[in-house]
This record gives structure tokens, sequence and C-alpha cells, in this order.
């Protein structure tokens, strides 16, 4: 028991060291943290030297490239049709509030303009240009907020030493130090240079459970550069102190299909959803898995039913270009946003558990009802409405549905109601 004991007050030490203790939010952050919320819907960009192999971002890791190997992908990587104002457009047609792109994956390669690693876009590549910054000023022209992937996790550095036993919170063939130092330097820049940046999502410290990643340090540094800033850990764990948002991979908060979620215990932090169009991150050129119109919009409105964002990612080409099944799809999904928008942005998904059928969202006096899996029964019950319901219409064309409120809840019933195959928006009027 003494052990056990020892080894519990262990964990919370480390917990307290690695984290931000007693971080308390700045107002400009509690701001953002509601903004965060009502957004709802993000894109999700994972771009690199790795597209040009078009086996995805894990391309170097999985085919077992020696690092010096792999860097030659920088001499010719090229993306001539990149357009950020194109990206941005295909974003705000899909209905999507916000980006999150990688300025850094696990290659190591930075993609922006950086003065702390040659092995970047501008400096190692013939096309010399920054196109974070292009993306930056054309998210800030058109309202789109820009946040930042920064993997935690670097398989060539040598500093790094990726493999390397851990001892003392510190890699032993590694200089531990050195890497932190340039983990802030590299995130000041972000932070300073880019216009309109929002958001950090860290990602690879499920790479190393018992290293010291120095979080009191990296996100005091992030939250003292600029208060607003929500930062966000992929660990798959409880949230840490110094976090802003908690993000789920490749599923919605509650489950764990993935096998991702398994101790990945629900904090009181906003929450986010990733996951991919088809099945890979990173422009995969085999991969044809594509997810329907109809997945996605359900995805969606999983996850605000489940008071979460979700972050929808796709893998441009290496020249620059947003493949076309991606972007037909992202259309089409907006079509459905702009038609039913309002049950979804502003919208908070805590009142009511979500459903065999499906969830409910509310804003201020207004309740809304995604049915996407027609009921048995000739009405859809939802439970625990106290408020009193004045008016129960379809979202789609307004029309009115009978209902009957009683103490358990509310029956609305369905008798002449055109299903949308997708999600059924019934709005619910509440006195």
């Amino acid at each position: 028991m003494r052990k056990l004991l020892l080894t519990a007050i262990g964990v919370v030490c480390m917990l307290a060291t690695f984290a931000q203790a007693g971080y308390v939010p700045a107002k400009e952050n509690l701001a953002q943290r509601q903004k965060f919320q009502d957004m709802k819907f993000g894109m999700f960009i994972h771009w690199g030297i790795y597209s040009i192999l078009g086996d995805g971002e894990w391309v170097m890791h999985n085919r077992k490239i020696p690092y010096n190997n792999y860097k030659r992908l920088a001499d010719f990587f090229n993306p001539q049709e990149f357009n950020a104002k194109e990206w941005v457009q295909v974003a705000k047609k899909a209905g999507m509030k916000y980006i999150t792109i990688t300025s850094r994956h696990h290659d190591g390669f930075s993609m922006f303009g950086t003065k702390f690693s040659k092995y970047n876009i501008v400096d190692a590549t013939p096309y010399h240009k920054d196109p974070l910054m292009e993306l930056a000023k054309e998210c800030q022209k058109e309202g789109i907020e820009l946040h930042f992937y920064y993997s935690l996790l670097d398989w060539g550095r040598p500093d790094y030493a990726f493999g390397s036993e851990i001892v003392d919170g510190k890699p032993v063939k590694g200089d531990w130090d050195s890497y932190i130092k340039f983990m802030k330097d590299q995130l000041t820049e972000l932070i300073t240079k880019y216009p309109g940046v929002k958001g950090i999502w860290f990602d690879g410290d499920w790479e190393r459970r018992k290293v010291n990643w120095h979080y009191d340090e990296i996100y005091a540094l992030i939250h003292k550069l600029n208060p607003a800033i929500m930062i966000g850990n992929n660990h798959h764990l409880a949230p840490k102190p110094g976090e802003d948002f908690q993000m789920f991979e490749k599923d919605l908060p509650g489950q764990n299909h993935t096998g991702f979620s398994a101790d990945a215990t629900i904090g009181n932090l906003p929450l986010e959803t990733c996951e991919t169009i088809n099945g890979s991150w990173g422009f995969d050129i085999k991969d044809n898995n594509y997810k329907t119109t109809k997945q996605l919009i359900r995805y969606l409105v999983g996850a605000a039913g489940r008071n979460a964002n979700f972050l929808l990612n796709i893998g441009p080409m290496p020249n620059g270009k947003i493949q076309p099944e991606f972007t037909d799809t992202l259309a089409a999904v907006g079509r459905w946003v702009n038609k039913n928008g309002e049950s979804i942005y502003g919208t908070r998904g805590t009142y009511i558990d979500p459903q065999p059928w499906g969830v409910v969202t509310a804003k201020g006096k207004t309740m809304y009802a995604h049915v996407m899996d027609k009921p048995a029964e000739a009405y859809v019950f939802i439970p625990g409405v106290k408020e009193k319901v004045s008016k129960v219409a379809l979202l789609g064309n307004g029309s009115s549905l009978k209902f009957k409120q009683q103490q358990e809840g509310i029956f609305i019933y369905t008798d002449g109601v055109a299903w949308d195959d997708a999600d059924t928006v019934m709005k619910l009027t509440v006195q």
C-alpha cells in the first residue's frame, strides 16, 4: 500500500511539473473558448514533403526510410499549384470556420520559414516561399481562424534522439534541453510572425510518456506571447493544466472505436474531434476510401450533439492542389450546412444525452432535435425536457409538427414527415 501511495504521489508531482501548474486562463482566452465552441466546424490539413511519395504522412517511419535519404524529398518539393485563396474558399464553401494546418510534422520538416532550422520549405526546397504566411493572410482577410498543428515528436533531429531510452525525464542519447529550446523558438515564430493565429495543436506526446516535455515552460510561453491562443494536446489523456481545449482522434467524445481514447477522460474544456475525409491524414494516392456526404454530415451533427467541434482533415497533393473528390464532397456538405447551420453554429450539446435516433443541440430558447435514424414508432421522444415548449417545426421547410409534452419528456409526432436521409432537424421553441 505504501508503495502504491508513493507511486500515486509521484504521478501527481510529475503531472504538476510537466504541465502549467496554477494556470488561470485570461479573459481573452475565455472569450476565445466561447468563440471556438460557437464555430463548430473546421478544416484539418496534413501537407508536407511526405505528400510527394503519396503514401501518407507516416511514410518515412512506415517504410523505414533513413532520415538522410528522406530529406532529399525537399530538393524537389515545388508546389507551384498552391493557392491560399482557393484553399480558404474550399473551407468557407463547406461551412468551416477555422483551419488547422501542419506547421511541422513528425518527419521534422518545417512548412514555414524559420530561422531555427534550414530544413524548411523556404530554405530547403526550390519553392522558396512560405505557404503558411500566405494562408495566414488569406484566412485573416476572409474571416477564417487559423490554428497550427505542431509535432512534439521528431524522427530525425539528433537532439530528440528518436528511439533513445528515457532516463530521468530525458533521452539518454539526445540533448533534451536543446530540443526544448528549439521548439520554444519555433513556437515563438509561429505565434509572433503569423497574423491571426488562435490555436496550437500539439501531437506526439504519446511517443514518450516518461519524458519531461517542459509543458510548464512551453504552455506558459504561449500564453505569455498571446493569452488568447488556445492550447490543445493530442496525448489521448485527460486534459493537463495549461491546456484550453481537449481533442479526440477519430472518435466522438465518449466513444473509443479506434483505441485512441481508452484513457481520454472528458474534462471541462471545449471539445474537438478530428477525422479524415478518406482513410489517410496525408496524401495517399492509393486511398479511395472516401466518406460520403451523409457520413460527414452525421459526424458533424454527432459532434455538435456531444458539445464538440468537428475538425475534418484533407491531405492536399504535392503540387498544392486539393483533389476534386475532396472538394466536391465538401461543397455538398456545405450546401447542407448552409440550410441547417442555425442548428449547429453557436449551439451547445450538453442539454440532452445522445438518443438512439440522434442528438439534440440547443441555443438560447431554441432546441434542435437531429433525427439521423428514423424511429420505429410514429414519434420522436426527447426525455427530460422540463421547459415549456410552445412550438415544434421542421427546420427545412418550417412546417409545424404535432407534439405532446409530459413530465417524462416530449413526444413529437412524425406522420407525414419527409425524412432527410442524413439528418432531419426539428426545431423546438421554448417559452
